[in-house]
This record gives C-alpha cells, structure tokens and sequence, in this order.
C-alpha cells in the first residue's frame, strides 16, 4: 500500500480523498491510531465526523481498524468537532478520533486525534506514521462498538452557564457544515432570534467555501445582517471549530478583535489571568491584554499547539 508522508502534518492527517485517502489505507490508519491509544494505555475511543460525502465510509473504515486493535469505539456520529472535545473532557472518553477536512475544499478530508484530554501534534503524529510505515500493529480481540448522542448533553451544559440579558436578533450561517443543528436550537432557546443561512449539511458546500476567515465567505451573512437588522451574525466552519463574527453594521470583526472583546469581558473578573494568541495577531491585542491586566503568550498557530 502507498502512503503519502506528507499527509501526516504538524497537527492533523489530512489529504485528497481517493487520491490520498483509500478506504484501504483509512482502514489501515485506524490500526496504527489504535495501537498508538494502546501503547498509551487508553481503549475507549470516541468517534465523530463531519458532513463531507467521504466521511461516513471513513468512520466505518477507522473504526473496524480500532476494533481490531482492541480498542472500543463510542460513535456519536455527525456533530461539530468541539463536541468531540466535549465527549471526552466531561463523559470520560480515554482518546478520540475526529474526521473533518475542517475548512478545506470538499475533495479534500481528514483526522484530528486526542489521547486523553490532549490533542496529537507534531512528534505524537509522527510516531503513528512510523507505526504505521513499519507495520508494527498490533491486533487483539476486537473492542465493542456502540453510539451515542452527544447533542442534547451539550445542549443542557451550555444553556446552564449562560444568560443573555436581552432578547437579540442573530444570523447564523453555518456554510453547509456542522454547526447548525448544534447551534441554531441553542441560540433559540437562550431567546435570540434566529435567521438561518445554509444550516442543512451538504459536504460539496454549494454555497460558498468552509471557512468564516475568508471575507469572500462571509458575503451573504453579511447582507441577511444588514437586510435583516440582526444585532451579529457568525459564520462557521466545516466542523464548527472556526468562526468569523459581523457586528451590527455588517462589518467584519477578526480573530484579534474578538479576542479583544472576550479580553474586555474576562480579565476585570480575572486579573492577572493568562490570555493566549497566535504569532497572526495584531500588536493592538497584546497591547490591550497587558492594559487590562492581563498576561498576553504570543504562540505558534494550530489548534493542538494552542
């Protein structure tokens, strides 16, 4: 079997699907994955995916390899990927695969791992590659594979801790991912009103591209905000770990921007607290964090790196 070295990158695999990516190869990946969770000492993996047209046949290829591994395999199915996140910091999930080509076009899919509460990056990604390059697998009597629906426990942890002190008016656009069966209800019963865009999953994303950082993608939420007169709008991405905001006025507010806000809301409860950014950021945040007493880390940028 071929294998390209170049899809194991710095903080997923990643390729073309078909090309790169053979239910064969899938299959094999989930081997080395799991022996990877077994030589850590973790067997109780949750799985999920996204919506791509590739991925319910790679679920099932990723997990027959877990399987067979030892391993045993909680699907919960299609769902964004930070509830996956969720799946293992508050049900106790011992390790993780996520299938998502995140904010990529739709030829293109992929795996984000965790063992235990940390996400695989770098070196830990490697040491599969190797394992799976030298064949060194193990196999042993095949863990048990069972569902569960993660949704409705997310649901109820998030409406828990939040409060809107007004009724607002919200545009969300979920490009065709992941997002908006999650979010939607949850806007809606924290009383927004709520102007769906692109809400039904549909892995060729027709509409426009995956990715909220993109101004080119955020065009129509930014005309339903103004034609609406919504008080934000947000674009997610492929598997609703990316967002991009609108204000009011339609205008775009950046990554640096954001955090700024979250900033201004954060650290008069918290001073001195650490706030972490990518090395993209704008100057202004950092000088921003230091003014409200905060202690800004510039870091590399990469999800599992942050």
């Amino acid at each position: 079997m071929d294998i390209n070295p170049k899809i194991f990158r710095e903080y997923d695999i990643r390729g073309i699907v078909d090309k790169d990516l053979s239910l064969e190869f899938v299959e094999y990946l989930g081997r080395g994955i799991g022996t990877f969770f077994r030589e850590h000492g973790k067997k109780r993996v949750a799985l999920g995916r996204d919506a791509r047209l590739s991925s319910p046949a790679y679920s099932d290829a990723i997990s027959r390899g877990l399987l067979s591994t030892g391993c045993s395999v909680v699907e919960i199915g299609l769902v964004p990927t930070p509830l996956l996140y969720f799946a293992v910091y508050y049900k106790k999930n011992e390790a993780a695969v996520m299938i998502t080509g995140s904010h990529n076009p739709p030829e293109y899919n992929g795996f984000k791992m965790m063992v235990g509460e940390e996400t695989l990056y770098g070196e830990t990604i490697q040491q599969v590659y190797k394992i799976i390059k030298e064949g060194k697998v193990i196999t042993d009597k095949p863990g048990t594979r069972s569902s569960y629906d993660i949704i409705p426990e997310y649901e109820s942890y998030v409406l828990k801790d939040v409060r809107l002190r007004r009724k607002l008016k919200v545009v969300l656009d979920a490009g065709n991912g992941t997002a908006g069966f999650v979010a939607v209800p949850i806007f809606r019963k924290l009383g927004c009103d709520v102007t769906e865009l692109y809400c039904e999953p549909d892995g060729m994303f027709p509409n426009h591209h995956p990715d909220p950082t993109l101004p080119e993608a955020m065009e129509d939420l930014v005309k339903k905000v103004r034609e609406t007169g919504a008080d934000f709008g947000v674009g997610y991405d492929g598997d609703g770990d990316r967002i991009g905001v609108v204000d009011d006025q339609g205008n775009l507010l950046w990554g640096d921007q954001l955090m700024i806000v979250f900033a201004r809301d954060v650290l008069p409860a918290n001073p001195g607290a650490t706030v972490i950014s990518e090395v993209k950021a704008s100057k202004l945040l950092y000088e921003e964090i230091k003014r409200l007493g905060g202690r800004p880390i510039m870091w590399r940028t990469g999800h599992s790196l942050i």
